[in-house]
């Protein structure tokens, strides 16, 4: 009988459970999107070689367990009819999770169903020292909360106020949340405190009279971790207003995690060992288009 490598079932998303010879598999969702006819497989599926059920996890994703032994290759065969694949477990890039972002929440300020599509096609199963988790939220509501991703991203926009059809009514600085805009009445001034400000943009959606525009944008977190040991992400460059700027930073933060991470050290942890100061640097070269001590 030949020899079940289970390392190799897990990597490609079939998890081990506490039953004999049985898995939970876990399916690759992108974005939290799955079509009708996808949904209509997964129960055929589940109720054909699990047990009628799927669970659904914290990140968006789809698990079908009691998947036996011997039926997985027809399971994966099945779910390939619908467009359907394992999910990625393991030290790897995982599934890119994001809410519904611009295209469909009022509140969104970017597209995240396009950019979770561009991430998952660009640095999905990638390999690295630990897994990585890569989220996208479409606003400051933060629905996805990005700070707790190896990699967050967050909608975002710089407000630019403009005088001229301003009738000082003082929704924009009811509505923010930060508390950073100030309104001088007797001068007929709007002052905005911009280390306050955190680029939610509710100014400018909130304005009748449209004086305050915005420039949507990207805000971009890292080090996130959540399990046995709890950090938030930290956001250490400014607003970035290209989509470009936004993947040469994902794809230097990988390659400088794949250099300098130890076997089973999460980022956070690199980044506190090698040092925040040095991953900046390799992100504002990157940026710059100066090249980086890690381009392939």
């Amino acid at each position: 009988m030949k020899e079940v490598n289970y390392n190799e079932l897990k990597k490609g998303g079939f998890m081990r459970q506490v039953q004999k010879d049985h898995f939970s598999l876990r399916l690759r969702v992108v974005g939290g999107r799955l079509t009708s006819e996808q949904l209509k497989k997964i129960y055929e599926v589940a109720k054909k070689y699990g047990k009628g059920y799927v669970h659904l996890t914290a990140r968006q994703g789809v698990e079908i367990p009691f998947i036996k032994l011997q039926d997985i290759e027809a399971v994966k065969k099945e779910l390939s009819e619908a467009g359907l694949e394992p999910g990625a477990c393991g030290p790897r890039v995982r599934t890119i999770t994001a809410c519904q972002g611009s295209s469909i929440c009022p509140n969104g300020i970017i597209d995240t169903t396009e950019l979770a599509n561009e991430c998952d096609k660009r640095y999905y199963a990638r390999e690295l020292p630990h897994k990585f988790k890569i989220g996208i939220t479409g606003c400051g509501n933060n629905c996805l909360k990005a700070e707790e991703n190896d990699l967050g991203i967050k909608g975002a926009i710089e407000p630019e106020w403009e005088e001229s059809s301003c009738t000082f009514c003082g929704l924009c600085q009811a509505v923010c949340p930060a508390k950073a805009i100030q309104i001088d009445e007797k001068n007929k001034k709007i002052t905005i405190d911009r280390d306050k400000c955190t680029y939610c943009g509710r100014c400018v959606k909130s304005c009748p009279t449209n004086s305050w525009k915005g420039k949507p944008g990207y805000l971009l977190y890292f080090g996130g971790m959540f399990g046995n040991n709890i950090a938030l992400g930290k956001q250490i460059l400014p607003i970035l207003f290209s989509k470009e700027d936004v993947h040469k930073v994902i794809q230097a933060t990988l390659k400088f995690y794949k250099k300098y991470g130890k076997q089973g050290e999460r980022f956070r942890n690199t980044l506190e060992r090698v040092g925040w100061d040095i991953f900046k640097k390799e992100l504002e070269k990157a940026i710059e288009n100066k090249g980086s001590d890690f381009d392939e």
